[in-house]
């Protein structure tokens, strides 16, 4: 199942409607608004301060919202937390684990807290998060990541449609980011609604079908991860000489515009490789070649031309006002 397929038409699990949130006389959060459907993964980016937290928090009834609803399967968070939220499994910022425990002596522990768990819905867990060979180990003794997936164990011992994860690559080295993603698609493949708060955009826009990015307690943009990043325009980036002459012939037609560096959001190992002959623009990429051809006929030597996909980073910089990201 592709990114574009997968949750495409799934049925709404977590609805959050017009849901705002008053500390004093203060808004912290103003009409957030978005659904997370079964079989999909759903990414919460916002920078430092913007409301990620607190939100995620009345998602899960640690605090009440001031207006809005929300509902998990039909149900208000609010009005009937207990049928809501047993549809519910989260990790909210580090799993809570007993490391002097093994790792199923914890599953048991909180398989006794959930009606209807038994022996046999723990070993299922344990399949499904891949931790069969080291189970009866002390969780002591577990990698970041071993500690990461009994975690989501735990949350999923419930039979969940929703996993709720905040951060869960934090201190996760390459490979267990890598071993994390793809243990969550395939969570989200066999139907369960995956929600992600994270700030590794990178991450975010492998593993996401759809984003919502907030700022200041305000929902920017929802949508699946392609289309808001095909919003973005694509740059072309130049490394011409003469550089002046080269500007003037570029600058003479209409399609082709040109940029200052402090125009555009870049990403940093763009910038990094840009040198005193580089221009930036926007333009039709299938242009490329003849204007390649018209420099070159006009004496300009082209060193390099480099068509820099537009990001999920650069979108989010962006609709932030460069806010930096937590």
């Amino acid at each position: 199942m592709t990114k574009e397929t997968r949750g495409a038409s799934g049925t709404v699990v977590l609805s959050v409607d017009k849901v705002r949130k008053k500390i004093g006389r203060k808004w912290i959060i103003d009409d957030v608004t978005f659904d997370v459907k079964e079989g999909e993964i759903f990414g919460f980016l916002g920078p430092n301060g913007a409301g990620k937290t607190t939100t995620i928090r009345m998602l899960v009834d640690l605090i009440r919202p001031s207006e809005g609803t929300i509902t998990v399967c039909g149900y208000n968070v609010n009005r009937d937390p207990e049928k809501a939220l047993r549809y519910v499994g989260s990790i909210v910022e580090n799993p809570e684990v007993y490391t002097y425990l093994t790792g199923w002596e914890n599953l048991q522990h909180f398989a006794r807290m959930q009606p209807g768990v038994d022996t046999a819905r723990i070993a299922e867990v344990v399949d499904t998060v891949r931790l069969d060979q080291r189970i009866h180990d002390k969780v002591s003794t577990y990698s970041l990541g071993m500690r990461q997936r009994l975690g989501i164990a735990q949350a999923l011992l419930g039979r969940p449609r929703l996993l709720i994860l905040d951060e869960p690559t934090n201190g996760l080295d390459p490979k267990g980011i890598k071993e994390l993603r793809e243990f969550i698609r395939t969570l989200a493949e066999e139907g369960l609604a995956v929600f992600v708060s994270s700030h590794l955009l990178s991450e975010i826009q492998l593993l996401c079908d759809r984003v919502a990015i907030i700022s200041k307690g305000r929902v920017l943009a929802v949508g699946g991860v392609e289309e808001l990043v095909a919003s973005n325009s694509p740059y072309v980036l130049w490394e011409l000489a003469p550089l002046e002459q080269a500007a003037a012939i570029l600058s003479a037609r209409p399609e082709i515009s040109l940029l200052q560096p402090d125009e555009v959001t870049l990403d940093d190992t763009v910038t990094a490789g840009m040198g005193p002959n580089s221009l930036i623009s926007v333009m039709d990429e299938g242009l490329i070649p003849e204007v390649v051809a018209s420099l070159v006929a006009a004496g300009v030597e082209v060193r390099a031309v480099h068509k820099i996909s537009p990001t999920l980073e650069q979108l989010f910089l962006k609709l932030t006002e460069g806010e930096p990201i937590d």
